[in-house]
């Protein structure tokens, strides 16, 4: 049965994948941490999809040298040329010198250099967690990996993978696969003192990850471990170990089963710019999460959930990018009921929906507030990331639920739905529409009654296309036993006239109540003078805190009510850390502060630039800009 996604367009690949398609890739990779180069040879093994293919369009860099081109099987070298894209790529052209016929496979040699490229992220001694030895990463999503290696880079196109990868000794490389070895396997050169890794289910190339550095590991579950630097390692398998192994088992009780094998954990070096990466096997994961008390966890369950949403079935194209994250967050949210309760869940769900609205309030709703994002020609599909395909696409699988479910059925109906739905589509690359005729025939009193097409909440018309904020919102009612206490004390920080005595939030209350306090107080900000002393007086653990979410919060707060004599909480932050989701919007509410909380964010920025991932530092860089604190 055809999908609609076979007809995907993707305008952020100029590769040819209509035409000819990747079915095996093998990379043969030396890492020079002084040059800060990767010598590399790749064997693509492609297929052709039509008769008279001559010519082979791959994804590259301009960082990414080539150096050769052979055909494998003919052993003749090819005619090939690298020209501009766009920004953030561009193509390699192979000519072939024999046609090749619909159905025929053949192998391209591909001898490259790859450098500083912003998928191959390269960190001195000083940059990572113990100051002794360098690191080495790759980030692929969502179109950063043709830095990397030549590839069709579209999330469209599904293959196996091996590689075999010689480092420095003393340094360990770890990469998205489940199954790896070391001194058993040689490289192109007849070296067998390299490590071997061997992906055996198809995936997109946005997921194939490497990394190298100073790293060990141990255990935390009976199939997984957590990787690290000397310096965390323990403090990270004492905050893993016990729970990975009941997000995994409650996943496949919901979801199906975790066809991967291995589920590992890799903590990545202060700078990594996300909150965790997905990648198969193998999740790269911010220190931050690393809190000593387990409070931040369920960030891993969200990359746990993304082993059936995201990785087993993928958006076809980054328009769709919904298709991951907002089944991806409802999942983790099923996970999080089960395991906690529903009143947990709710609050973790109102504190997402919380970040959506204040979203919202700062960037409008422009184009980027739709699910179905229309990406244009040279439109760089990183630039599209907000909260909107997480939070509005939860809230869209939530609606679907709502119309499903009858009189009397209860959430497994749906959990059913979503076990069927990973199963019809495992392994492939799907659009919305492929999903909305899976779910129709699935509950086909939805389609009988045109419940899908009612007015002002319509599948594509309202909730894919409409900018801006959705027409349903799931009931969260439940979370009031957690948040009404919360609700009950914030007057007394808001109002000058409020007194009372106030309870002990840092031993009685969740994460999320506490969360949600400080959300409320940002919300309300700036506090009388009165508040401020209260709050700081009442609850002075908010400045130590080293809970990242709490951090980000506390810093807020700081911004808004001018308190310089805290300044020095932002710097610390800001330092310890290079996460997307906690600088960027630090800096948006300083340039939008106090003269002095301006000067403040260049003097930071200033001190901090070099240890920031590339994409995040040029984000900061254009928020100062605009703001005409930086020319």
């Amino acid at each position: 049965m055809s999908l609609h996604s076979d007809m995907v367009e993707d305008v952020a690949t100029c590769s040819n994948f209509k035409d000819v398609r990747t079915s095996n890739l093998h990379l043969d990779l030396e890492i020079d941490f002084q040059k800060k180069q990767i010598s590399s040879w790749l064997d693509l093994t492609l297929k052709s999809q039509k008769d008279g293919l001559d010519l082979v369009l791959l994804d590259s860099h301009k960082t990414l040298k080539v150096l050769q081109v052979n055909e494998k099987e003919s052993n003749q070298k090819l005619e090939f040329s690298q020209k501009p894209f766009a920004s953030y790529g561009s193509t390699l052209a192979v000519k072939l010198t024999t046609a090749k016929q619909k159905g025929a496979e053949f192998t391209l040699e591909v001898q490259y250099e790859a450098s500083t490229g912003p998928g191959v992220c390269w960190l001195d001694p000083v940059q990572t967690a113990d100051k002794k030895h360098p690191f080495m990463y790759t980030q692929g999503q969502s179109v950063l990996n043709r830095s990397f290696f030549p590839c069709q880079d579209t999330p469209s196109i599904k293959a196996r993978y091996s590689a075999c990868v010689k480092c420095p000794p003393g340094l360990t490389a770890v990469m998205s696969a489940n199954s790896s070895s070391f001194g058993q396997k040689k490289n192109r050169a007849g070296d067998d003192q390299c490590f071997f890794f061997e992906m055996s289910i198809p995936i997109s190339g946005y997921l194939i990850a490497l990394a190298v550095g100073d790293i060990q590991c141990l255990k935390v579950g009976p199939r997984s471990s957590v990787w690290g630097e000397p310096s965390i390692i323990r403090k990270a398998q004492a905050e893993f170990e016990g729970v990975v192994e009941e997000f995994l088992q409650t996943g496949e009780n919901l979801f199906g089963p975790y066809v991967w094998g291995r589920y590992d954990i890799l903590i990545m070096p202060p700078s990594f710019p996300y909150g965790g990466m997905e990648n198969p096997c193998l999740t790269f994961v911010t220190p931050c999460i690393v809190v000593g008390d387990k409070s931040l966890t369920d960030v891993v369950i969200h990359e746990i959930t993304h082993s059936w949403f995201g990785n087993l079935v993928t958006n076809a194209n980054w328009g769709e990018f919904w298709l991951n994250e907002g089944f991806t967050m409802f999942g983790q949210r099923r996970i999080e009921e089960c395991i906690y309760n529903k009143a947990w869940m709710c609050l973790e769900a109102h504190t997402g929906l919380a970040l959506l609205k204040r979203h919202f309030e700062e960037e409008g709703d422009g184009p980027l507030t739709k699910l179905r994002v229309s990406l244009e020609s040279g439109m760089d599909p990183d630039d599209t990331y907000n909260e909107t395909p997480y939070e509005k696409g939860y809230m869209f699988v939530c609606y679907m639920r709502h119309l499903a479910l009858r009189e009397g059925e209860d959430n497994s109906v749906f959990d059913d739905f979503l076990k069927a739905y990973v199963q019809k589509f495992k392994f492939q690359s799907v659009v919305a529409e492929d999903l909305f005729d899976f779910y129709l025939e699935y509950f086909p009193h939805v389609k009988e009654q045109s419940l899908h097409e009612k007015q002002g909440f319509e599948f594509t018309k309202t909730w894919l296309l409409n900018p801006g904020w959705p027409p349903y919102t799931p009931d969260l009612s439940a979370g009031q036993e957690l948040t009404s206490p919360v609700d009950n004390l914030v007057p007394f920080f808001t109002s000058s006239a409020q007194q009372g005595t106030f309870p002990a939030i840092e031993t009685e209350w969740t994460t999320y109540q506490i969360l949600h306090f400080l959300d409320s107080l940002a919300e309300s900000s700036p506090l009388p003078a009165e508040g401020v002393k209260r709050l700081m007086m009442e609850y002075p653990f908010l400045l130590s805190s080293q809970n990242a979410e709490i951090r980000l919060r506390w810093c807020e707060i700081v911004i808004k009510n001018d308190i310089k004599t805290n300044f020095n909480d932002i710097r610390a932050f800001l330092t310890s850390q290079g996460k997307q989701k906690y600088t960027k919007p630090l800096y948006q509410h300083m340039v939008k502060g106090s003269e002095e909380v301006r000067t403040f964010a260049c003097q930071v920025f200033s001190e901090t630039k070099e240890n920031l991932h590339e994409n995040v530092r040029e984000i900061i860089i254009k928020i100062l800009q605009d703001a005409k604190l930086l020319n």
